[in-house]
């Protein structure tokens, strides 16, 4: 995002809700403050940083992580008929005209379901507005294996724990179906700055935050997508 807009691109971010179902850790909300509110707040914070001109959320609720009864809550994202939202969002792609919408790929990266269904309502809503030409956003599973392999005793002695990516299937997706991966490692700084932008979804402490910076590098300096029909190293930016 922060790349797209320093070379010249107009940025939207569309959220879907608001995410009331996450964990918070104890004392981080002030008297009287609701999760969703801190994080509407954080998500403008991130926002501002990473250059975005508008932000739009969606109004639908979180529905949690994969098999909590919030999935199936009325008013969930989840359960939300994807022409409803899709129309949502294709009237946002119109009234900006968009040439490129990144949505996550079919398992939301990660099996997340509010993913999932942006996955979904992304891909019906691009078909409803016309726009050209849509990326999904994913997590190179074999360049983050090799990456935590490398790194497994420098975290073990620095007490971070590395999640288990390996026995994990529904991880991201093999380098051969990615189409397209856009350098940014010349904004880590800056993703770094959005990541603490969301404190109430990633603490200092956090896996994201304490890695040593190669393994940073490694694993967020390079952004991955794939667009159907694509051969692999399609630019996400020609053409624009």
């Amino acid at each position: 995002m922060r790349k797209a807009y320093e070379d010249g691109h107009r940025v939207v971010l569309v959220v879907a809700t608001r995410g009331e179902e996450g964990e918070v850790p104890d004392g981080l909300l002030a008297d009287g403050e609701q999760l969703w509110q801190r994080r509407v707040a954080e998500t403008h914070a991130a926002a501002e940083i990473l250059g975005a001109h508008r932000v739009e959320f969606l109004g639908y609720n979180d529905s949690g992580m994969m098999g909590e009864p919030s999935n199936d809550a009325p008013g969930s994202f989840w359960t939300t008929p994807i022409e409803e939202a899709a129309a949502k969002l294709a009237d946002i792609l119109r009234q900006e005209r968009a040439d490129v919408l990144t949505i996550y790929d079919d398992n939301g990266g990660y099996g997340h379901p509010d993913h999932i269904q942006v996955h979904r309502v992304g891909t019906r809503a691009a078909e409803l507005a016309g726009t050209p030409k849509v990326y999904e956003s994913t997590l190179n599973r074999d360049r983050t294996l090799r990456t935590m392999a490398a790194f497994a005793e420098q975290a073990a002695a620095a007490g971070v724990e590395l999640p288990d990516v390996e026995s994990d299937a529904g991880f991201g997706k093999p380098e051969s179906m990615i189409t397209t991966a856009v350098d940014v490692t010349d904004y880590l700084e800056v993703k770094k700055a959005a990541m603490r932008a969301h404190a109430s979804q990633i603490a200092e402490q956090s896996f994201f935050l304490s890695m040593p910076d190669e393994a940073f590098r490694l694993i967020f300096g390079t952004e991955w997508f794939i667009r159907p029909g694509d051969d692999p190293g399609a630019d996400l930016f020609a053409g624009l």
